[in-house]
């Protein structure tokens, strides 16, 4: 009788257990699925906007002369000044918080503030941006502006991240190290970090995947909606592809549309293109 109620025990735990998979199964299937039917419409829709002239051209009121060229090298300057900002200030933080700073109250109450600043909407790391960037630094509407008001925005899940990055590492590699006869910075640099570039890697996918599709921050601190100006420099004026996009969506022409989906393309190819890059540096670095 045990082994028989046991036996049932069994079989009803593997049913659940296969009803459980099956629910997770299919709602992966569902949402490949709808991500599939979102890009093919695009394709579909833009693939004949992208023609040279389209990469080359400017935001006119000619629908079969614009282009995305000043949104383009906007959203670029954006996105590399954002992670070249982000990145060093959110792991050489994480790192403190992990590996140096002692477990006190203050350091608790930073860490949950840390993990809330994450949830914050975008729009007031906007408003925070404009009141302190734009205005009390005078930096302007500018793309400095913006790629400082992003960093800010991105900061939070670079160092929580980061942090989760530096507690895969296990301890007895530190002691190893310090047993060695290396210095606790020794240790840090050429053990712990190493250890922990592939996960960190995958805060900068993050980080980079929110700040090239962010909008309402740009336009707080002073994105413009259309420019034919090309920015040269990190005091220029810009735009970038997302607004580019929201203006031609709003157009009534049916072409204008083609036009918006030709730079949906062009945004999800950079943003794959990111992720590719920080996923073979991440391989690279599993392998190391």
């Amino acid at each position: 009788m045990p082994d028989f109620a046991s036996s049932r025990i069994s079989i009803a735990r593997q049913a659940k257990d296969r009803i459980f998979r099956g629910l997770c199964y299919g709602a992966a299937a569902l949402g490949v699925l709808l991500l599939v039917v979102v890009l093919w419409g695009a394709v579909r829709e833009g693939f004949s906007a992208l023609t040279p002239k389209f990469f080359r051209g400017y935001p006119t009121a000619s629908v079969s002369r614009a282009g995305i060229m000043p949104a383009l090298l906007g959203s670029l300057w954006i996105v590399l000044l954002t992670l070249a900002i982000s990145l060093p200030v959110g792991i050489a933080a994480a790192v403190h918080l992990e590996e140096i700073a002692k477990k006190t109250r203050l350091n608790a109450f930073i860490q949950a503030n840390i993990a809330n600043l994450a949830g914050v909407p975008s729009i007031i790391y906007g408003i925070l941006g404009l009141a302190i960037f734009v205005r009390c630094f005078g930096f302007g509407n500018s793309i400095i502006a913006a790629a400082c008001t992003m960093s800010l925005l991105v900061l939070p899940t670079v160092i929580l991240t980061t942090q989760e990055a530096l507690r895969t590492v296990p301890m007895a590699y530190r002691e190893g190290s310090l047993a060695c006869g290396a210095t606790p910075w020794q240790t840090l640099l050429r053990m712990t970090l190493p250890c922990s570039s592939a996960p960190i890697l995958t805060g900068v996918i993050l980080a980079a995947s929110r700040a090239i599709g962010e909008t309402a921050p740009l336009l707080v601190v002073g994105a413009l909606a259309s420019t034919r100006e090309v920015p040269r420099g990190i005091r220029d004026p810009y735009t970038v592809l997302p607004i580019q996009i929201f203006n031609w969506s709003g157009m009534p022409q049916h072409a204008w549309h083609v036009k918006a989906a030709g730079a949906i393309i062009v945004l999800l190819t950079m943003l794959l293109a990111l992720n590719a890059i920080a996923i073979v540096l991440r391989n690279k670095a599993t392998r190391i």
